[in-house]
């Protein structure tokens, strides 16, 4: 019998080296799965990890899908090193888009230069409020927030949907479920011409530095990582188990709103039903991968933009599903799984222990 039995130390090298491995096994499976539906396998890797970089125009776009990746990971580390398992970032980001758009649409040719500031203020309100329901029912009701956030997330999407179909519909948009498109003043200024790249990617790097400084240079951040991993050990130290709480999950609600307000005021100019693309359950996979440090989080952040530009590729060019994204990104977290736990626990054969029969052993005696 094969049996999994723990390792007496983990392999330092591999914790950081197994994400790489996990890639490549990625990656021979993608050429085994582009085999078997009869497409050339070279064009489709090319397609996932070639096109989105082999121009400044696709590394631009590299940077405005790796943006809100970025911001959403950046505050699920903190929940999960924290040992507070936010699943419903995607609809914290819905709502930091439903409350960015809800001030943006008040905007006129009268406004103020710097409106958008406004905007961004209240996409990262509407994420941290979505986050603080998600906080007050696991505080006063000790209810679970893997379920509390991960039910939220569809009650976001049809709070969503009834504002597109019903009252911000654009009465001059053809009946599309849209808002109309956003005044210039409401809208994030761009830092490249020509390309999409707004200011969003000098907040993420903001972000990166803020939560590095945050977990390994602050008493506060220590005080979190400590209760994510020795509770016991934070209560006898004085942490408060209910401020590790709030300051998780408002953090974390509070870049994913701002993510969702610099989707909505920034590539897309305006909300649409549209809006939630996963990017709040990806970022859980980028996490781990970049192995809830912020430098790590930057690399898998790039790697999955890379899935999702590759996915809508291989759509447009191999004429495959576009769903060839969520398999990629499949892969990759169960082959980093796989490696994860092959890292703690080694493969040991043992024979099966034969059991005599009570009968047996009765006629033998």
């Amino acid at each position: 019998m094969l049996k999994l039995e723990p390792r007496a130390q983990a392999s330092v090298f591999w914790r950081y080296a197994s994400p790489l491995l996990a890639l490549l096994i990625t990656i021979c499976i993608g050429v085994l799965l582009f085999t078997a539906l009869g497409k050339d396998p070279i064009k489709g890797l090319g397609v996932f990890f070639w096109e989105p970089i082999k121009s400044v125009y696709a590394l631009s776009e590299l940077l405005v899908k790796a943006t809100p990746l970025l911001l959403i990971a950046l505050g699920l580390a903190v929940c999960f090193r924290s040992n507070i398992w936010n699943i419903g970032a995607e609809g914290q980001f819905v709502m930091g888009a439903v409350f960015a758009a809800g001030v943006a649409i008040q905007a006129d040719a009268s406004s103020s230069q710097i409106y958008w500031v406004w905007v961004l203020i209240a996409g990262t309100l509407g994420g941290m409020f979505w986050a603080a329901l998600t906080a007050a029912l696991r505080d006063w009701f000790n209810a679970s927030e893997i379920l509390v956030s991960l039910m939220l997330v569809y009650v976001a999407i049809m709070i969503l949907n009834f504002l597109v179909f019903g009252p911000w519909k654009d009465p001059l948009g053809y009946n599309f479920p849209q808002t109309k498109t956003f005044e210039t003043l409401a809208q994030i200024p761009k830092l490249i011409p020509g390309t999409r790249v707004n200011v969003g990617v000098i907040l993420t790097l903001l972000g990166i530095a803020g939560l590095w400084t945050f977990l390994f240079r602050t008493h506060a951040g220590f005080a979190q990582q400590v209760g994510g991993l020795a509770p016991h050990a934070a209560r006898f130290a004085g942490f408060s188990s209910r401020r590790a709480l709030w300051l998780a999950l408002l953090c974390s609600g509070a870049s994913a709103g701002l993510a969702g307000a610099l989707e909505v005021a920034g590539p897309l100019r305006q909300l649409t039903p549209f809006v939630p693309v996963g990017y709040g359950f990806a970022a859980i996979i980028v996490v781990f991968v970049g192995r809830l440090h912020p430098i790590g989080i930057v690399f898998s952040a790039l790697l999955m933009s890379m899935f999702y530009i590759g996915g809508e590729l291989a759509q447009s060019r191999l004429g495959m599903p576009k769903s060839l994204t969520g398999v990629f990104q499949g892969l990759l977290l169960f082959s980093l799984l796989a490696c994860d736990t092959l890292m703690m626990y080694k493969l040991v054969w043992k024979a099966k222990a034969l059991v005599a029969h009570p009968l047996t052993m009765k006629g033998v005696a």
